[in-house]
């Protein structure tokens, strides 16, 4: 017979496999037993990278003899009873597979005590023989787990293991995601006798997440928010500005406890905060949900590193929407609100109205030219500052420009170099924001066909919408979908523009298409489109008057920074500069 039923014993450990496939996954899965027994302090310990042990102690509950003579049985849990009980499960484990999983790849040792005068010693695993061995044992209430010689017996899946240092940085890295979502217990790890963390409780998560990833340990620049919705609520934990990353490493998404795999959420994260950080950089923070057990499926994944909810879309529009919200409130400190600012140590702090210095009538807008852009940009730039001012306006003096690029502004002691592209940018954006858009219709129409369903579906949803933003579009055909996902025969005109648009037809159908990715920030994302192009831009010429102007409104902005999160400017002290040439 070519097709033979494998024995049992070896069945059991190609099938542990899938569940420990290295030592970080068993630390994993004690992790999870040690939580969901209630303990307030958990240890862990390995040595050889968890290969040669790994030993798990926690002040859980706790198992008395009989419960050690059966835990590690397959699919032996004190979590559920039935299938129906998935949908309510609470534990951050319920199959009853971890243990037995590790008695097949290692050799098997648990201590424990209910708080009862016995404690009992359980020893099971490859090469101990059957039945396991049960003994009296010393111990307080609760649990120590040794997994000892782990992969021993099976020498395909501890070839594939990496060194021992790799290896030890991937369990220290799943007990420092055990440690984030779990602030109230105390986490201690060791590796090869050398205390590597130590983590007590905190009395938050924000203060968990500072001391486990942040050098400093300190949380005055993350901050945490509370959102919620219909069967679920999120803690939301995430940094200033000042913390950026060029990676997204540190943003974490937790389920019930549970870390998980998540895009969507973690978009969700960086949509909340877009603006707020440098192009091509990224937020640190973490997203915690607790949501109803019957809306959440744990159970997709042997590891259980995925979930599927019932309405995602929910979790990521209160993410996303709570982390805006909560970016507006807080702002950019101003200089009169605070010590001055510097491009390294900006503070979240409360959101103050913008101080218009200049008067602008956005009614009366003047005959656009029909040539190059460069023209029409400098022609809305002398629009928005006619004010006839001499180089001192209040304390700010204008001291000169540099590069072309530079505005010069002295106020106090301090000398500001602002960047006139980036500061007349967020001047324009705040505008664009707070006032309808002026809308231009064209005399010829553009027409474009779309490239994907999906674009069609976009423009249709969002016509409205985007007619408010000044995009007058009109549909030529229905939108249909073939049986393979192709778009059928579909076309659109544009039929009006914002005042003062001047790409190209290719280049405007381009930018209109992108906002399909700015999910609900479609406004914001276009004001930032129209703020780009109309902008002054490097190396333009500005007189002293509208230099003046320009670097008045910028010092004076609650948000010194551009739409796309680069700083308007920075800041140099008479003591600094005095310091840099030795003046003393």
């Amino acid at each position: 017979m070519k097709i033979q039923v494998l024995p049992p014993e070896e069945a059991r450990r190609i099938a542990a496999g899938e569940v420990i496939d290295r030592p970080a996954a068993l630390i994993r899965e004690l992790l999870d037993n040690a939580i969901d027994a209630g303990a307030s302090a958990i240890d862990v310990s390995i040595e050889g990278g968890g290969s040669k042990k790994v030993e798990v102690a926690d002040d859980g509950s706790g198992m008395g003899r009989e419960d050690l003579e059966t835990c590690w049985l397959a699919h032996a849990t004190s979590k559920i009873r039935s299938l129906d009980d998935l949908n309510t499960a609470e534990t951050l484990g319920f199959r009853g597979e971890a243990l037995a999983a590790i008695a097949a790849v290692a050799q098997l040792e648990i201590i424990s005590n209910t708080g009862a005068v016995e404690s009992w010693r359980l020893n099971v695993g490859p090469g101990l023989g059957n039945p396991p061995q049960i003994t009296a044992a010393g111990r307080t209430k609760g649990s120590t787990i040794r997994a000892i010689n782990v992969y021993d017996t099976i020498p395909a899946r501890k070839r594939f293991l990496k060194r021992d240092g790799s290896e030890a940085a991937l369990c220290r890295q799943v007990f420092i995601e055990k440690a984030l979502a779990f602030p109230w217990i105390n986490f201690r790890f060791t590796q090869d006798g050398r205390l590597k963390d130590f983590f007590p409780a905190a009395v938050s998560k924000k203060e968990r997440f500072a001391a486990a990833l942040l050098e400093t340990g300190t949380g005055q620049l993350l901050h945490e928010i509370h959102v919620s919705g219909d069967g679920f609520s999120a803690d939301v934990v995430i940094g200033g500005p000042e913390l950026f990353r060029t990676d997204r490493r540190y943003l974490y998404i937790f389920a019930n406890g549970r870390r998980i795999q998540d895009y969507s959420l973690v978009t969700a994260m960086e949509y909340g905060v877009q603006g707020w950080f440098p192009n091509g950089t990224h937020p640190l923070g973490a997203v915690y949900v607790d949501i109803d057990p019957s809306l959440a499926d744990f159970n997709i994944h042997p590891a259980k590193r995925e979930a599927r909810f019932r309405d995602p879309g929910a979790i990521h529009h209160a993410v996303t929407s709570g982390l805006r919200d909560f970016c507006r409130r807080l702002g950019l400190k101003t200089a009169a609100q605070t010590e001055p600012h510097s491009t390294n140590q900006l503070a979240m702090a409360a959101l103050s109205d913008t101080t218009d210095f200049f008067t602008t009538n956005h009614t009366n807008q003047h005959e656009r030219r029909q040539d190059s852009g460069d023209q029409v940009r400098r022609d809305v730039f002398a629009q928005t500052y006619t004010a006839e001012r001499a180089p001192v306006y209040g304390d700010i003096r204008y001291a000169g420009s540099i590069f072309g690029l530079f505005i010069l502004a002295e106020q106090g002691d301090k000398l500001f170099i602002i960047d006139q592209h980036a500061a007349h940018e967020r001047i324009l954006y705040n505008r664009f924001l707070a006032a309808p858009i002026p809308r231009q219709e064209l005399l010829i129409p553009i027409y474009f066909n779309t490239e994907s369903i999906k674009d069609d579906q976009f423009l249709e949803a969002k016509q409205k919408e985007l007619a408010a933003l000044a995009i007058v579009l009109e549909r030529d055909g229905n939108v249909s979908e073939g049986d393979d996902g192709s778009k059928g025969d579909t076309g659109w005109h544009i039929t009006a523009l914002p005042e003062g648009w001047r790409l190209g037809d290719a280049e405007t159908v381009q930018e209109i298409l992108k906002l399909r990715n700015a999910t609900e920030n479609i406004a914001e994302r276009w004001a930032a489109t129209l703020c780009c192009h109309q902008a002054v831009r490097d190396g333009d010429y500005l007189d002293e008057i509208q230099a003046l102007a320009l670097a008045t409104e910028a010092l004076a902005l609650p948000d010194p920074r551009c739409p796309h999160g680069r700083p308007v400017w920075t800041e140099l002290s008479r003591e600094a500069l005095c310091k840099a040439v030795r003046r003393t």
